[in-house]
């Protein structure tokens, strides 16, 4: 029996979940906003209590390390915007789109949004998965059909957990050498 195509998407993003829940099990504000190299991006509060993004356009090159406070705000900044803008009525701007304030919030509204795109990519069909009305808005990806964005999300939360785990095994290292 063939394996519908949004299956096949839930599943992929059932294993990339699975790698996420893996490194954030012991996430604490301090690993959360360890910077691991010098002009590290990472997240700061701004003058209104916000938790504001470090950010460039264009970006620098080299692209600077990150943190893994920066990181969850990233994977925050792009889920609100695929959502928004493939199963809502458009996306706040990024500089809208700000850190939750703690590793535990950052976790918890990660957890919503992967809970909110699994529930939106469930009931969908093969001509929805083929259609690119949803993906119009997107800034990225706009010609793309949104099993295409659908696709690029499981890539890209892989991708920025794949960060996540290397920042925190550096984060390990150091305390054991006692380095950090």
């Amino acid at each position: 029996m063939p394996v519908a195509r949004v299956d096949l998407l839930i599943r992929q993003l059932d294993i990339a979940w699975a790698l996420f829940e893996h490194h954030v099990t012991d996430l604490d504000d301090s690993l959360c906003r360890w910077e691991p190299a010098p002009g590290c991006w990472t997240v700061r509060p701004d003058g209104r209590g916000r938790w504001v993004a470090d950010w460039a356009v264009p970006e620098p090159d080299p692209v600077p390390t990150v943190s893994i406070a920066w990181l969850t705000w990233h994977i925050g900044f792009w889920w609100t915007t695929t959502l928004g803008h493939c199963f809502g009525t458009g996306a706040p701007a990024r500089e809208e789109i700000t850190w939750p304030g703690s590793a535990a919030a950052a976790v918890d509204w990660l957890r919503g949004l992967h809970t909110e795109w699994r529930a939106a990519l469930l009931p969908l069909t093969d001509a929805d998965l083929d259609a690119t009305d949803r993906t119009a808005g997107l800034p990225w990806g706009g010609d793309l059909t949104l099993a295409d964005v659908a696709g690029w999300v499981v890539v890209e939360l892989t991708k920025n957990v794949a960060e996540i785990g290397s920042v925190h095994h550096l984060y390990a290292a150091q305390q054991a050498s006692g380095h950090a």
